[in-house]
């Protein structure tokens, strides 16, 4: 029987009409390109989250004075632009009270690590737009999906500026590292835009919800599912300000911080709230009751969600979210007991973005609680 494929992509009629089976096969196809190549882009940014943190933890990203948005693809190419760069950096305080004579060469080793963290950013930009325009024009994906993907495209480009005022907060007299409240809006906008993406890749990849019966545990598991990502991103603001007060180069025992549950001087600023923000003994400490907040929580949810009778694929989410959040609390005691070397810094932080990830993923497998039919993503997708 014939069936107008327009209707359900969003898109506007079309003078031909497509059977149904190949119809339903062409959507298939499209959800599978549009999806990998989502998801292609989420690991490019799991990248740059980890690229983001090895600059931090090596101060490397103070090391480019100039933002250059379309000509700061190119590095340098001559000795002499090297010297300019060079000179420029000079500058800075970072250089007087850090690494004052340490050369040419010790200047390229720090610059080369934030010029590709740059370059990896505007390489997310091509993959995301370029695709884009193409699934557009061959019709895959309907309006609604281009135009969702079209702001994201556009909030990458505000993240690029967000870290460009990041990077020069650090240029500031007396100062050797970017502000720690504008660190933490790059870091929370760089993670708000990977998760959107990712939910919109999983909503691609699966569009129709299974329908799980509304008994008490499943929805009791979905509701802790929903705590546990909130819980968790907060923890992940708290992770920004322990690096951007380098709160985690203190107090570097566990469970205890210097022998005391609480550690003294956690209220030394007034008004109270500032210690939660400025105090390292207050943003570590919150830090670890955060992270411990988060690890109970994705315990409860899994407890509940095993006495509950879910479908396999909502299981295994929640099974691989139990795993998960033991791995990443156990990168963060070792990063913490290690005194934050580079690696153990980098991978703590990009399993953050992994472990929000699998939250994602139990979540989206949890979405058809209650439903008692299929429900579809408004991701429309086209059929060429």
């Amino acid at each position: 029987m014939p069936s107008d494929v327009s209707a359900s992509s969003g898109l506007a009629p079309r003078s031909f009409r497509m059977p149904a089976p190949a119809a339903a096969w062409a959507q298939a196809r499209n959800r599978r390109r549009v999806s990998a190549w989502l998801f292609a882009i989420c690991f490019m940014l799991l990248g740059m989250i980890a690229l983001g943190g090895a600059t931090r933890l090596t101060g490397s990203g103070l090391s480019i004075m100039e933002w250059k948005p379309l000509s700061g693809i190119v590095p340098p190419l001559t000795h002499a632009q090297w010297e300019h760069l060079f000179a420029l950096y000079q500058q800075i305080p970072q250089y007087r009270l850090e690494h004052q004579g340490f050369g040419l060469s010790g200047f390229q080793h720090i610059f080369w690590l934030e010029w590709i963290h740059r370059f990896w950013g505007r390489m997310i930009g091509m993959v995301l737009i370029v695709p884009l325009v193409f699934f557009a024009l061959t019709r895959a994906i309907g309006p609604s999906l281009i135009g969702r993907l079209l702001l994201f495209f556009v909030l990458g480009g505000l993240q690029g500026a967000i870290g460009w005022f990041m990077v020069a907060s650090g240029f500031d007299p007396d100062s050797v590292a970017v502000a720690p409240a504008k660190l933490v809006l790059h870091l929370c906008f760089a993670f708000a835009l990977y998760a959107a993406i990712l939910w919109t890749a999983f909503s691609v990849r699966w569009p129709v919800a299974e329908a799980i019966r509304a008994t008490r545990g499943a929805v009791w598991t979905r509701r802790l599912a929903i705590a546990t990502a909130c819980v968790l991103s907060v923890t992940v603001v708290a992770g920004g300000f322990t690096a951007g007060t380098h709160a985690g180069f203190a107090y570097n025992s566990f469970p205890l911080m210097d022998g005391q549950l609480v550690p003294a001087g956690y209220d030394t600023l007034h008004p109270f709230w500032r210690n939660w923000f400025q105090t390292v003994q207050a943003v570590q400490f919150d830090h670890r009751v955060l992270a411990t907040l988060t690890a109970l929580a994705v315990g409860a949810t899994l407890l509940t969600g095993l006495r509950a009778s879910l479908p396999k694929p909502a299981h295994d989410a929640l099974m691989l979210l139990g795993w998960a959040v033991l791995a990443q609390y156990a990168l963060g005691v070792t990063t913490l007991l290690l005194v934050v070397p580079v690696w153990a810094g980098t991978l703590h932080q990009t399993f953050a973005a992994l472990l929000l990830s699998v939250t994602l993923f139990a979540l989206h497998r949890l979405r058809g609680v209650g439903r008692n039919g299929a429900g579809a993503t408004t991701a429309t997708i086209g059929t060429p």
